[in-house]
Parts: structure tokens; C-alpha cells; sequence
């Protein structure tokens, strides 16, 4: 079995970490679990001794890809999945995990499908959950996963893949994993950096996490500073010409929509 770490990244004082952290000691395939941080509190320091998880401290000012780094390099293990405190994960995740490097010990990243939840209440699939199902159709194609076109295929229109959802081999990869200028695309980016490296992406196409939509969350607060719009539109603009760029945010800016009344 391989050896793999839930480092779970904590900003401030979340309601949902503890919903996270007994979401992750309940999998049926046991992980170890690490708690990181760049905003230490009593409250943090709680939540690791009641839940007996190691907690480290990042000195410097909160940054979501330093602190993402951070987690990634505190784990002390081949695989790491960057959790994100506010979100959950099926008792299963991490047996998937296990299965997907058996099968394909070549693998990079590992990612999965998502539940979206807008508060505490669970939402309904709707088309931007479809359209991203689609994205992600060639990383379905697993014998063929480990192709460069195959995997910049999945992202060419989009970022389907649900960063909390990932698992990565660092001992593949290196350390640091996200290297980007973006705050909001930093991870679109890094995907399609890795995706040009040796190594195959696979994704499963379950729901093995409840991804969480609130007021508080990084993605609502990129859209409403017009980051995420900026960010992308870089993004675009590196895969296709400019014309079609244009055509790509009026559709792309659609799934804005899915952080209202969150």
C-alpha cells in the first residue's frame, strides 16, 4: 500500500474543519493527517490536540499558493491530498486512491468528481456540474492518460478538475508542486504545467468529495475582486488566440452564477 497524507489546509477559524477532520479519520482506508497554517489561533491548536493530528505553522503572510506548498512539502509521504477545511470527504476517497496507484503506478494526479454543498445544504447537479463531467472525459480514458494531449485535452476549455479532489505523487512531481503568477487560476495552471510532464492523470468519475460553497470561500471572493476573471482570461489567452478567448469568458463567466446567494 502506498503511503499517503491528507494535509489539511487551514485558514483562520473555519466552522467546517471539524466536519473535515472526522470526514477524513472515518475512511475506511486509514491516511495519515496533517493540520498546516499560515493564521495560528487557540482555536487551531485546539482542533489538533482534540483530534491528536500534528499542526504546522507557515511564518509569513497568509498566500493561498505558499500555504498550499507548504502543506505539500509537511507531508512526509509519497502521495499528499491538500485538503481544504471546509469540505468533506466519502470514507472511500482514500481507498480510490489506493486502487488508482496499483492500477497505474505512473499516475501523477489522481481526481475525482464533487457533491456541491451551499452551506449545509446539498445541491442538486446541475449543467456547469455536466459541462465539467465532459471536461473531463479524456482523464476517464485512463490507458491513454499518461499522453500529453490527452491530458492538456481535458483542460483546454476549462478547469474541470476539482483541486480539493486531488491527490499527488510527490515523489513523482517535486517539490514545490504550484509554481504560478495567478492567485484564482493557480491551480488551472499548474494542471496544465503537470500536463506536459511525464506521468498520467486519472480521474473517477464519483462524487468523493462534498465540495462547500459559502460566503467565506477563496472562489467568491476571487470573482467578486474581478481576480478570477483576470486570471482566466491569462489563462485562455496561452491556448488560444484571442478571438476565441472572448468567446470562451462570455460562456466561461456563466459559472460565476453558481456562487449566488451562497
Amino acid at each position: 500500500m502506498m503511503s499517503h497524507t491528507f494535509a489539511i489546509c487551514a485558514y483562520k477559524d473555519s466552522p467546517y474543519l471539524d466536519a473535515c477532520i472526522h470526514s477524513l479519520k472515518r475512511q475506511s482506508v486509514k491516511s495519515k493527517i496533517i493540520l498546516c497554517t499560515s493564521t495560528p489561533s487557540p482555536f487551531l491548536e485546539a482542533m489538533a490536540k482534540i483530534h491528536d493530528i500534528p499542526l504546522y505553522v507557515r511564518d509569513g503572510k497568509s498566500d493561498i499558493q505558499d500555504d498550499w506548498n507548504f502543506a505539500c512539502e509537511k507531508a512526509d509521504t509519497r502521495l499528499v491530498t491538500i485538503a481544504h477545511q471546509d469540505d468533506c470527504y466519502h470514507r472511500d476517497y482514500a481507498a480510490w486512491v489506493q486502487r488508482c496507484w496499483e492500477r497505474y503506478p505512473d499516475t501523477t494526479v489522481f481526481t475525482t468528481d464533487c457533491a456541491i454543498l451551499k452551506g449545509e445544504e446539498l445541491q442538486r447537479p446541475g449543467m456547469i456540474q455536466f459541462i465539467k463531467m465532459l471536461l473531463r472525459l479524456p482523464l476517464r480514458l485512463h490507458g491513454l492518460a499518461d499522453r500529453t494531449f490527452v491530458k492538456k485535452a481535458a483542460l483546454v476549455f476549462g478547469n474541470p478538475i476539482i483541486c480539493p479532489s486531488c491527490t499527488y505523487d510527490k515523489e513523482a512531481l517535486g517539490t514545490p508542486l504550484f509554481d504560478s503568477p495567478y492567485k484564482f487560476a493557480l491551480d488551472w495552471d499548474t494542471m496544465w504545467k503537470l500536463a506536459a510532464r511525464p506521468g498520467r492523470f486519472i480521474c473517477v468519475e464519483r462524487p468523493l468529495i462534498r465540495y462547500r460553497i459559502h460566503d467565506g470561500a477563496t472562489t467568491k471572493a476571487c470573482i467578486q475582486d474581478h481576480r478570477r476573471g483576470a486570471d482566466e482570461t491569462a489563462m485562455y489567452e496561452k491556448i488560444w488566440p484571442k478571438p476565441v478567448v472572448k468567446v470562451l469568458m462570455h460562456f466561461y463567466r456563466k459559472a460565476y452564477a453558481a456562487y449566488d446567494n451562497a
